[in-house]
């Protein structure tokens, strides 16, 4: 029943390029694109990725994150500009940068590029910085030179204004079941899609 209960709920889920629709039609300047961690019990499942100074054969685990320490799934987040969530991505495996990952769901960026326009953007932190072409993304700063005045200044504003998006995860974790998935990692998506529309339901608001 709760497998059940949990796909009658995902399904009611808001589909992208509609929330993307509603976005612009309630008059938002840009949406946020941020991926979360949904943390989990460890998981023993092997991933491509070859452990360095281990016995031969032995591989990192698919679901463990190594930006955060811990086993987990990767969930895109789409958020409105005060950081509400609008739209949240099937889960990937933990060990998957976010630029990764949004490419893997092959809708997600295509849909992202038609929000932007003249008068809308897709605002995004480094973690993307690869897709720099299709989303907003602050400069990165390296050693061999320093950033000029006006890069300075735009990551500011852009740093303010993005800072949003992180409420919008934290909504979603607000929900006990987002704290740690005990199921397999595989359902925390639809768990992720159901507390979304729950939330949306709590709050009567969907953009």
């Amino acid at each position: 029943y709760v497998h059940e209960a949990l796909d009658v709920l995902a399904a009611q889920a808001p589909r992208l390029r509609p929330a993307l629709l509603a976005a612009h039609a309630a008059g938002h300047t840009h949406v946020n694109l941020d991926g979360t961690l949904v943390s989990t019990n460890r998981v023993g499942v092997q991933g491509p990725t070859i452990r360095r100074g281990r016995r031969e054969g032995r591989r990192v685990d698919l679901w463990w994150s190594g930006k955060h320490r811990r086993h987990g799934g990767n969930v895109q987040v789409v958020t409105a500009p005060d950081g509400w969530p609008i739209w949240v991505s099937p889960v990937r495996p933990g060990r998957e940068h976010d630029v990764t990952c949004a490419r893997t769901h092959s809708d997600l960026l295509p849909a992202l590029v038609e929000f932007a326009d003249a008068g809308h953007t897709v605002l995004a932190d480094l973690g993307y910085e690869g897709e720099r072409t299709r989303l907003t993304c602050p400069h990165k700063v390296t050693q061999s030179r320093d950033l000029s005045v006006e890069k300075r200044s735009f990551n500011r504003v852009h740093a303010y204004v993005r800072a949003r998006a992180e409420q919008g995860n934290a909504w979603l974790k607000n929900y006990r079941v987002l704290q740690k998935v005990t199921l397999c990692p595989w359902r925390i998506g639809a768990i992720t899609a159901a507390v979304l529309v729950v939330l949306h339901l709590e709050h009567g608001r969907t953009t």
